[in-house]
């Protein structure tokens, strides 16, 4: 299966995007060999800024190059870029209704040998109470790129959440993307897993290839937006399938499991439903094959679920 790892997709798709408009900036507090940005500052040395180990204060640069009509792309670990700045982020871009780009990289499990201390498990909790704030998690490089080059042409706020780490291809360079749009990569009339990131639409897909072998039809949701959520696509599945599963790199509190939990309450859905992600844990030091199977979000606990609930 051929692969590309996702930072070189966001990366190569800002410098394509600074090469057309020079408004686009970057900023990075001091992690241009993660992110990989050094590209761009190779490229465009008067539009790259390197602020340091200071996250907040990139937050506060980024707004303000944003009210001068500069497109600021700002990245960090995920655990810095949601925690450690998010009130700059509230007040400074999100209240001020300015235009910044947060990338948050490394999120969850992916953050692998960094740690319980940068492994966010929490960050789209925190971004998806911001008013107005739209948070996608692409699953691929094809929608990385295409997701990113879509913020880009939005005005607001946008919070993209991606490993940097090599991920497989799930959609062909000619599909299109919109924010508020998932994806449905399998249908399935027994259950659905309506799943966020690369990791867990792949994980999701290889749960049901082992519930497929035991004679269950299982459907795979890849969600891309959790805000604004695609409400008519998760009633659309609930309204086929007999239970529904998120799957989230995430705690299951206050993100997906959470946003899928509400819809299909206020909609009275009959069916049932079960959320995979983390359990109110912190992370620790492991490989990302060790994490995803230490907080049951491997195949064969989304393959479980399904048969639990069913």
């Amino acid at each position: 299966m051929e692969t590309k790892e996702m930072r070189a997709a966001y990366v190569e798709t800002i410098v394509a995007l600074g090469e057309k408009n020079t408004n686009i900036v970057v900023l990075e507090a001091d992690l241009m060999s993660c992110t990989g940005t050094g590209v761009f500052k190779k490229a465009y040395p008067d539009r790259f800024i390197n602020v340091g180990i200071a996250e907040a204060n990139m937050i506060g640069i980024a707004a303000g190059l944003s009210t001068l009509g500069k497109i600021p792309f700002a990245a960090s670990f995920g655990c810095f870029a949601a925690r450690r700045v998010f009130d700059q982020f509230f007040l400074s871009a999100n209240y001020a209704r300015l235009n910044v780009k947060l990338i948050g990289t490394d999120p969850g499990v992916t953050a692998a040998f960094n740690g319980g201390t940068h492994m966010p498990f929490e960050d789209l909790a925190l971004m998806r109470v911001v008013p107005k704030l739209t948070v996608i998690e692409p699953s691929d490089p094809n929608s990385c790129a295409a997701l990113v080059k879509a913020a880009a042409e939005l005005y607001g706020c946008v919070y993209i959440r991606i490993p940097r780490k090599a991920v497989p291809y799930l959609y062909p360079s000619t599909e299109t993307f919109e924010f508020g749009k998932a994806k449905l990569l399998q249908s399935g009339k027994d259950a659905c897993f309506i799943a966020l990131g690369s990791l867990m639409v792949n994980e999701a897909l290889k749960a049901r290839d082992i519930l497929a072998g035991q004679g269950i039809d299982a459907g795979v949701l890849d969600i891309l937006t959790l805000k604004p959520i695609d409400r008519e696509a998760v009633l659309e599945q609930a309204s086929k399938a007999r239970c529904i599963v998120s799957a989230e790199n995430h705690q299951i509190n206050g993100g997906l499991g959470s946003a899928v939990a509400e819809i299909l309450a206020e909609e009275g859905f009959k069916g049932k439903f079960a959320r995979v992600g983390i359990r109110d844990e912190f992370g620790e030091v492991g490989t990302q094959d060790y994490l995803t199977k230490r907080f049951g979000l491997d195949p064969e606990t989304l393959a479980g679920q399904v048969k639990k609930l069913l």
